[in-house]
């Protein structure tokens, strides 16, 4: 068993880079479009420590998840254009919002039904999982760690978040077919799309150029803003249960990367703050799945089934907030997979249901990545109160 810090930061680097070389060779295409890359960058750590290979209890570990996950968080919120967000209009975030309290309400009413088969403990993965599905993999990193949720209940929550929205998205891009009836029936403003098209056409790409010393500098900016934040977090008050120093920590260094992207300091994605940002982010969860254990996988059976239960509110508020507002399908669709799938997928949705407003459903996703570690931690706090 390997215990040395420096070879098993060597091994878990090891598996990230051959996880992501593989994704990207076309004939691994039909694996990683049942099974995303995330999943084999946390299960296969996992496997290493289950058969020996890794000590689950090596003290790097941890080192590696409470150092690293801030710095990967402030360059990835660092770079989000929040005007552009706010220029989609009150419809599109208004439908995006109610999308993201049907996960929460979802999840509370997910736990509190399947809460006698997995224990009362599941209360804080279900808030991960909500993070996840309000924002992304990042910020199902973010709660897990700032509510510290034991690695037996962030397992099974995993394979649940791999497997649901997944199903969840072939569901959405098969009802593309409905949507000039459910236009119809909902009595829905399509001038709405008009107005978004006219503003999508100012999203721009960054031109991204990653070199040896624009990598250097966002690593240092990005350790300061880590230690910056731990910093202030232990001269915050501690509320027992509800917010440790090091969810302050991750709740600071957000406000940190989400205020400086109102300055120059967002070009720092010319610089790759975005890529080094999620090579950061992934080996950080190569760290988590190395501390984690096979023994509760069994739960996700169980659970699976209230990952639907979510999807299954999720979707009535939308369906009203769509009456309400006279929303169009697309909006129902793209404001659902920014919330459950993310910034990979929500475009492909959106371009799906409309050919040219891919760039809404990416922004409205970049969204989720602002709002969701807050979105998680709070339906964490809610699924809670049902805990006893």
């Amino acid at each position: 068993m390997v215990k040395d810090p420096l070879a098993i930061i060597v091994i878990l680097m090891a598996i990230e880079a051959m996880v992501l070389l593989a994704a990207r060779q076309k004939r691994f295409d039909a694996v990683f479009n049942i099974l995303p890359s995330v999943f084999f960058i946390y299960f296969l750590p996992m496997l290493a420590s289950t058969f020996g290979l890794i000590d689950p209890k090596a003290p790097v570990l941890s080192l590696i998840t409470t150092n690293i996950l801030p710095m990967s968080l402030f360059l990835l919120l660092v770079t989000v254009d929040v005007r552009a967000i706010f220029r989609l209009g009150g419809k599109a975030l208004g439908m995006f919002f109610i999308g993201s309290a049907g996960v929460i309400v979802g999840a509370a009413a997910a736990y509190v039904l399947v809460k006698p088969w997995v224990g009362a403990a599941f209360w804080a993965g279900f808030g991960a999982l909500s993070a996840s599905w309000t924002g992304g993999s990042a910020n199902m990193i973010a709660v897990k760690e700032a509510m510290s949720v034991p690695d037996a209940v962030f397992l099974p929550m995993v394979v649940v978040d791999t497997i649901v929205p997944y199903v969840w998205m072939g569901l959405l891009i098969a009802a593309v077919k409905w949507q000039p009836a459910f236009d119809q029936w909902n009595r829905s403003e399509r001038s709405v799309l008009d107005e978004l098209k006219t503003r999508a056409r100012g999203v721009k790409t960054a031109l991204v150029k990653l070199t040896l010393p624009g990598g250097i500098f966002l690593l240092f900016c990005s350790a300061v803003a880590g230690l910056t934040a731990q910093y202030l977090a232990r001269l915050m008050p501690q509320v027992k249960d509800i917010l440790s120093p090091y969810a302050w920590a991750i709740i600071i260094v957000s406000f940190m990367g989400l205020g400086l992207s109102f300055t120059p300091a967002r070009k720092m994605e010319s610089a790759g703050a975005t890529k080094i940002g999620y090579l950061m982010l992934y080996f950080v969860l190569t760290a988590i799945g190395a501390k984690a254990s096979l023994s509760n996988v069994g739960a996700s059976v169980i659970l699976i089934g209230g990952g639907c239960v979510i999807i299954a509110v999720h979707l009535i508020f939308l369906l009203v907030g769509a009456r309400i507002l006279r929303a169009p399908l697309f909006l129902i669709a793209a404001a659902s997979q920014a919330n459950i799938g993310g910034v990979a997928s929500a475009p492909v949705v959106a371009a799906v249901f409309e050919p040219g407003l891919a760039s809404v459903g990416l922004l409205l996703a970049i969204m989720g990545n602002i709002v969701g570690t807050y979105l998680g931690i709070l339906c964490a706090q809610l699924c809670r109160l049902f805990s006893a």
